[in-house]
């Protein structure tokens, strides 16, 4: 195997956004009817091996597993609470065989919540998880949505780091037109979640929360003023208005997919330099445009004088989860 990113020369890359699917995954999604998942043609092939090999090739130190859309909720809530303590434990024996080299974001049951909070206590106290991944919604249950909030609740209690990763919303039979829903669906539903988080004032609730938003925050740049200007609008007249622009520079973004030329330069009119990270969306990505993604970190002209994209979104991954710096 080859040496990490860093013995180059060059500090290694820390990706929050990366993937794996086991066979036993595949199997149970399909059963659920996840044939073509979120319309994409085929699923993806996985092994750590492989994955290795591309973190090697791209000067990647430490990537952080999570199972991607669809999820572990399929609609029986016994079969998700044993499906999501499936791939953690998969994921963690994956962290433990290759120590240095893959970190943890557990799968929740969600929107059982019972059966997330008693997975959140696993996944951290007996797996040693680097945070959890949260989809933008499970079986239309978004995540400003009251239900939830025990686990919000407890997640912020712990100062956990919380990924988003998108998913089908519940309208893409109209929506997506026939086309795959990560080319455009997602880009919404990440901005649709976030703003659900932001009316539901769970973001304010729970300070100890620290949240990664994807893909450049989706269509969250753009919308942002639009965002607060309504959230303003819809306040109580003897309430203060919140910022819903100062809560969305407090969160962390990836820039995951085509962050460049175009994505990232629209994140940095509403992000903090310092909360951006890198990701490589692999094993979804397929593993050229992944390379080639990586490269570019090395190659764009960075935000912050003095620093790269790679200097720059790997002190930042290594703030937010120093566990990895070990």
């Amino acid at each position: 195997m080859s040496p990490p990113g860093g013995a180059a020369g060059r500090p290694g890359l820390v990706d929050v956004h990366a993937h794996f699917v086991t066979g036993s995954y595949i199997r149970q999604a399909r059963a659920a009817g996840h044939e073509r998942p979120d319309g994409v043609p085929a699923w993806p092939h996985w092994s750590a091996a492989a994955h290795l090999e591309l973190m090697d090739r791209s000067g990647i130190d430490t990537a952080v597993l999570s199972v991607s859309s669809p999820g572990v909720f399929f609609g029986d809530p016994a079969a998700a609470r044993a499906l999501a303590r499936e791939v953690n434990e998969d994921g963690a024996r994956i962290v433990r065989d290759h120590p240095g080299r893959f970190g943890l974001f557990a799968s929740l049951p969600l929107p059982d919540t019972d059966g997330a909070l008693t997975e959140i206590a696993y996944a951290f106290d007996v797996l040693d998880a680097d945070g959890v991944v949260l989809e933008t919604n499970a079986h239309g249950v978004y995540l400003g949505d009251p239900r939830l909030e025990p686990v919000f609740a407890e997640l912020g209690r712990r100062r956990a780091v919380v990924f988003l990763h998108p998913t089908s919303p519940v309208c893409w039979q109209q929506s997506a037109l026939g086309r795959p829903r990560p080319m455009v669906e997602f880009v919404f539903d990440t901005a649709r979640t976030v703003t659900d988080l932001l009316f539901a004032g769970t973001l304010e609730r729970h300070p100890g929360l620290r949240v990664v938003v994807p893909h450049c925050g989706g269509a969250l740049p753009v919308l942002a003023d639009r965002i607060n200007g309504f959230m303003r609008l819809f306040t109580p007249g003897d309430e203060a208005p919140p910022d819903a622009v100062a809560q969305l520079r407090r969160l962390y973004y990836d820039l995951a997919g085509p962050a460049f030329p175009r994505q990232a330069r629209a994140l940095l009119g509403l992000a903090d330099p310092g909360r951006l990270l890198y990701g490589s969306d692999y094993c979804w990505t397929p593993a050229a445009a992944a390379e080639a993604h990586a490269a570019s970190f090395d190659t764009e002209p960075a935000p912050v004088d003095g620093t790269t994209w790679r200097t720059l979104t790997t002190s930042n991954a290594r703030t937010l989860l120093p566990r990895l710096a070990r």
